[in-house]
């Protein structure tokens, strides 16, 4: 079996912050999936869908497509000396971020392949699994004020999920989610995320895990300040309290709060995870399958975990294949906690895929169709494809 072609889709999705309220308009999404074809007629799918938005999708959608070209007449099956050599081949001009997370939609996409070639599921050929079904934690819509987060929360709570996971910070700052000044909060919006963080607690009551993101936002005291008042509201975790370049930096947070910690978003493939590991820096990690290395990299990464005792908790938040991958892996892990998911209800994702994700009770139940277990559907794709010389100019880089 040979690769015929590799390509990536910059697709935009209907998408809605609360697709059980009709009455809520439904914007839009951006999904960057990839596509792998082989001689035998058979097609994976993987993604990689970035942040911030545009432009870091048009960047590594073109990375991508060039990387494609250079894997035809690869075999696909060869998933590990296609990682190494992709990895290798990148060493100047960096292996981690773009290199990795090229890698990661790419490697998706062979084991997708290899499982339906094999006719097996996934997480059989990684040694099957030790569960029958994935927990999932999931998010609120961004809440301004207190009264706006007592719904969501309830809607959250009334479809079985157990945990969910919110920023009460970010809606009122002046910066983005992939802005860093200086590291400080202003003492309103710092005020009005205890009050939306209080509210959250209250209406969720006392058996909810409350995960709390900070993005990498802050600087060390802030970072320190902010984790030891939301301890009184009992915060499940602390994400990412810091900026990702200092491991130092989070040792002297982890240090000082009382809330547990959670990195690993922003952080690629097994040699990342070691100062985490090494110096107890991270009470979970939480990597994401398409940025970290792909199916192949997150495996290796949760062995290193479960050496430490240290759960795993993928960062899987953007579309149905990020999901469904993570889940394949996670069903193998002992040292799972819960699988990251953007929204309780999934359904947006329908438009795009042949099987619906099976989501009952805050628990994600994969089949043992082979591969993945879901296809994107092409003619769908294409029609929603973003015209390749659209203007992203001026725009928000945080918009989808």
């Amino acid at each position: 079996m040979k690769i015929t072609s590799a390509r990536s889709w910059i697709v935009r999705a209907p998408w809605s912050d609360s697709p059980g309220d009709r009455t809520k308009k439904t914007g839009t999404r951006t999904f960057v999936f990839i596509q792998v074809d082989t001689d035998e007629g058979i097609t994976g799918w993987g993604e990689i869908t970035t942040y911030p938005g545009p432009v870091a999708n048009r960047a590594i959608s073109a990375f991508v497509d060039q990387i494609g070209k250079w894997l035809v007449g690869e075999n696909p099956e060869d998933i590990e000396r296609i990682w190494a050599k992709i990895f290798r081949a990148m060493t100047y001009v960096g292996t981690r971020g773009a290199t990795t997370a090229a890698i990661s939609g790419l490697d998706i996409a062979l084991w997708d392949i290899r499982g339906k070639f094999l006719n097996q599921p996934i997480y059989k050929l990684l040694g099957g699994a030790v569960r029958d079904r994935i927990a999932l934690y999931t998010h609120p819509p961004s809440a301004k004020t207190p009264e706006d987060i007592v719904q969501p929360v309830k809607d959250i709570v009334e479809s079985g999920h157990r945990a969910f996971k919110m920023d009460p910070m970010m809606p009122n700052l002046h910066v983005g989610n992939a802005s860093f000044l200086d590291g400080e909060i202003g003492a309103e919006a710092e005020s009005n995320a205890m009050d939306v963080l209080a509210a959250a607690r209250e209406t969720a009551g006392p058996d909810i895990e409350i995960l709390i993101d900070a993005h990498g936002m802050y600087n060390v005291p802030t970072a320190i300040r902010l984790a030891n008042q939301m301890a009184e509201w009992d915060i499940f975790w602390f994400e990412e309290p810091v900026p990702v370049e200092s491991w130092k930096a989070l040792k002297q947070v982890k240090e000082q709060i009382s809330p547990l910690v959670s990195v690993g978003e922003r952080l690629h493939t097994r040699w990342e995870f070691v100062p985490i590991f090494e110096n107890g820096l991270a009470d979970y990690i939480m990597p994401d399958v398409t940025w970290t290395g792909g199916i192949t990299e997150l495996k290796k990464i949760a062995t290193m975990a479960e050496a430490y005792y240290v759960p795993i908790s993928p960062h899987d938040a953007s579309g149905p294949i990020n999901v469904i991958s993570g889940a394949h892996v996670m069903l193998g892990v002992p040292n799972f906690y819960k699988l990251e998911t953007s929204r309780y209800d999934l359904s947006s994702y329908n438009v795009m895929i042949d099987h619906p994700l099976d989501i009952r009770n805050g628990d994600l139940y994969v089949s043992d169709r082979p591969g993945l277990g879901i296809n994107l559907d092409p003619e769908w794709l294409a029609a929603h494809e973003i015209d390749p010389d659209e203007d992203f100019a001026g725009k928000d880089p945080n918009a989808g």
